[in-house]
Parts: C-alpha cells; structure tokens; sequence
C-alpha cells in the first residue's frame, strides 16, 4: 500500500485485466458478445476503448462505442478534493432525435465503466438504458420485452462493499468484473497529473 493509502493502477495492469477477462469470461463469444458498447464518462472512455480492440481480435469487426456522461462526485468547496454526491447528475445521453440516432432494439449493449463502487451510476444508467428500449419499442408497436435487448456491465474494478443500488437479475447475469478490491481509493493512471512514471512505480509495488 502507498504511504497515502491509495490503490495506485497503472495503464499496463487495466490493459492486462481486462485481456484476461475477455479470455476469462468468453466476452465476444458465448459469454456475452456485445454489438454497441455504452462508456461511462469519464473512467469508462479508456477502459472502452481497449475492450473494443479485445473484441476485434476476437471476431474481426469493432464495436461501436457511445459516450454517456454521467457524474455522482462532487467537488468540496476550497479544494478538498471530492465526495459521493446523493444522486447521478446525466450530463450527457444517447441521440435519439436525428438520422443517426442511437437504435437498442435487439442489441446486446455492454455498459463499461471503471470501477463499481456504491453502483448509483452503474444502476441509474441500466435503468435508463431499459427504459430507453421500452419506449423504442413502444414507437416500434412491439409488446414490452419482445425486441430481446440484452444489458450487460462491465468494470475493471468492483469494490468488495454493500451496494446502495441493486442491478436487475437478467443484467447480473451479464455482469463482468475484471478485478475485485477491497474498499480503497483507486489511483487511476487518467487521473495522474503528476509525474505518471511515479506513479506507475507505485502501482508495481507488491
């Protein structure tokens, strides 16, 4: 542990936990092969973009990538850094409105973020997402349900804790966690705006 307390990660390890679950959990194959991938921003952008090249080996085609913005952390006043806020703020959602509007119906949409901490955001994206399909498929004509859209999640790092929100059955049915840490500040490489060699050296510390 760092003489801070952080879990430091470095870019080489994200990358090699999430090439050991697509292996693992048989993304891209019969586990769970996904045709839209939807990131959180920001943590979910990096991790998003090195699953899609997994999966492109895998099967030779990339996976689209939609960007959500969505955001629980708020910043203290004076600079005190940042605190779990009481509820997700969307600052940013799927186009549905113009010729090149987001289609659900019938996808298998993998919701990929960085960590699943209290699972606020995780659960209020999924429960966007499937109120989205519905009303697809209500425009659609089609009774709720019979489009067969698939919602899985995926994250580098779950934290071991109890969580203030649950996820459907079917979605954690569908739910992949790269890693699994205790309770501990993540130090992700993204958020370094130091001397990143430094921290990468104390994210290899046994």
């Amino acid at each position: 542990m760092a003489a801070d307390g952080k879990l430091h990660i470095s870019y080489n390890q994200i990358h090699q936990l999430i090439e050991g679950s697509v292996r693992q959990f048989g993304l891209g194959d019969d586990g769970f092969s996904p045709d839209l991938i939807v990131a959180i921003g920001g943590g979910g952008f990096i991790p998003a973009r090195i699953l899609r090249s997994f999966l492109k080996a895998k099967h030779g085609r990339n996976v689209p990538i939609q960007a959500v913005g969505l955001t629980l952390y708020e910043e203290l006043p004076g600079g005190a850094g940042e605190a779990a806020g009481a509820h997700v703020t969307k600052t940013q959602w799927l186009d549905f409105g113009s010729p090149t509007r987001v289609a659900l119906l019938g996808r298998r949409i993998l919701v990929v973020d960085e960590v699943d901490d209290s699972r606020k955001t995780l659960a209020y994206a999924v429960a966007e997402l499937r109120s989205d399909v519905e009303a697809q498929e209500r425009l659609a004509g089609m009774a709720p349900g019979a489009s067969a859209t698939e919602i899985g999640v995926f994250v580098v790092y779950n934290k071991d804790k109890p969580k203030a929100e649950p996820l459907p059955p079917p979605v954690m049915r569908r739910y992949f966690a790269a890693a699994t840490t205790p309770d501990r500040w993540l130090a992700f490489p993204w958020d370094c705006t130091s001397d990143i060699a430094a921290h990468t050296a104390l994210a290899e510390q046994p």
